[in-house]
């Protein structure tokens, strides 16, 4: 909104100053310092009117040090960096971007099915929350917006270089060229990054034309499933790995400031063409949104790391997986989620692995074992006796490698 007003007040009668909010820069840096306020000031307030409210968390005796004391916590604390992301958002970004509307949506709809999961939890007494199958069939529906959206809004362009050959003549004529001059006119794709692989690009229309080229008309439906098993799985990753105080919101501040450089850099055609990395027009907005939730999420941690004052609940839990989700599509890096989301991918992963091996091993030897000696994978650390302030700070440190990893894997091809 504001960045609407102090247009309207530059181009009619040059206010002085007005024009800062027509750089990117300028405007993530506002979104970024006005987020942490936002968490760290109101955040107090919402987590009295939660005590007042008696949302407190119900802990189940897992037998994990320190668990008693945290009983009665309070919880829901999700709205915290909704509430520190959107505002923001709405005042400085443009509104009318197509992947501002999308993470917007991303937010309240993700945000919505978390509040519901906690609300039947402390309200209705029921230990169990939201069903599984309601949970899984709303980040479906978030996957067919987010995929359909992705695919057929005219607004959602990629450039590409022109030939070798073609962009060498236009050198040799004018070194000194616009690297914009170096580029073909924006068009519609079904290409993605991918990691290791010369070219480093990946179209996934390639899955289905080989069968026969007429078959790419229905490469949406392609794009689509995977825009579903992406946010389902990064959601109930961050969802599993929101177990101890500070893992769930450092850990994603961590990915979502990984892809902010990355939509940046895919924004800026001069960067873009430097890296020699894909050119996605408009993007480069998404910068306004990531800067503000990472101010929430850091804003959140004020209050969040041990012992911890407030829980962020599945509000918030299932609400940033979905927004790093989202945002990985949007900037065509997802490929790229098995490395940057390595920590939700391994609590993930250490869920599977022990539920299926106890099922194989109670059917073939009647008695139930474990791999780890609890899951999600924090829990085995701390049943092994570590603390977990160590815990959350070493996932801390490999998330850092991993998002360093992410980085340079653009150019490993």
């Amino acid at each position: 909104m504001l960045y609407y007003l102090f247009e309207y007040l530059e181009k009619e009668f040059q206010f002085p100053g007005a024009s800062l909010f027509g750089y990117l820069t300028f405007r993530a840096a506002i979104a970024i310092i006005l987020s942490l306020l936002i968490s760290t000031i109101y955040g107090k307030r919402i987590i009295n009117f939660l005590r007042r409210q008696q949302v407190g968390e119900t802990i189940r005796d897992l037998g994990l040090e320190g668990q008693v004391e945290k009983a009665g916590t309070p919880t829901m604390g999700g709205i915290i960096i909704i509430m520190a992301t959107l505002i923001p958002v709405l005042l400085l970004a443009k509104l009318d971007n197509v992947y501002i509307l999308l993470l917007i949506v991303t937010t309240v709809w993700m945000g919505t099915i978390g509040f519901i999961d906690d609300y039947i939890k402390k309200f209705k007494n029921d230990k169990e929350g939201l069903k599984g199958r309601f949970k899984v069939l709303g980040q479906v529906g978030l996957g067919i917006i987010v995929g359909t959206t992705l695919y057929f809004n005219d607004n959602v362009t990629i450039k590409e270089k022109l030939p070798v050959a073609q962009q060498q003549e236009i050198l040799m004529d004018d070194p000194n060229v616009s690297p914009s001059k170096l580029f073909q006119d924006e068009e519609k794709s079904t290409k993605t990054t991918i990691p290791f692989v010369k070219g480093n690009e990946f179209d996934y229309a390639d899955l289905i034309t080989w069968i026969h080229p007429d078959l790419k008309q229905y490469a949406w439906m392609v794009f689509v499933i995977v825009a579903i098993f992406i946010i389902t799985a990064v959601s109930n990753g961050a969802n599993l790995t929101d177990g101890i105080d500070g893992l769930a919101a450092g850990t994603s501040a961590i990915i979502v400031l990984t892809l902010g450089i990355f939509a940046w850099v895919s924004g800026n055609i001069i960067f873009s063409d430097y890296l020699n990395i894909m050119y996605i027009p408009r993007v480069e907005e998404i910068t306004i949104y990531i800067t503000a939730f990472v101010g929430a999420l850091i804003g959140f941690l004020w209050y969040n790391t041990y012992p911890a004052q407030v829980f962020m609940g599945d509000t918030g839990s299932l609400t940033i997986g979905g927004i790093i989700a989202v945002i990985a599509i949007a900037v065509r890096k997802e490929w790229l989620i098995p490395v940057l989301c390595g920590i939700f991918l391994a609590e993930n992963l250490s869920v599977v692995l022990q539920v299926s091996y106890f099922k194989y091993t109670k059917k073939k030897f009647g008695e139930g074992r474990r791999i780890f000696k609890m899951s999600p994978l924090h829990h085995h650390y701390q049943k092994s006796g570590y603390h977990e302030s160590k815990i959350v700070t070493r996932f801390w440190i490999v998330g850092i490698l991993l998002a360093i990893l992410s980085i340079v894997t653009l150019k490993i091809r």
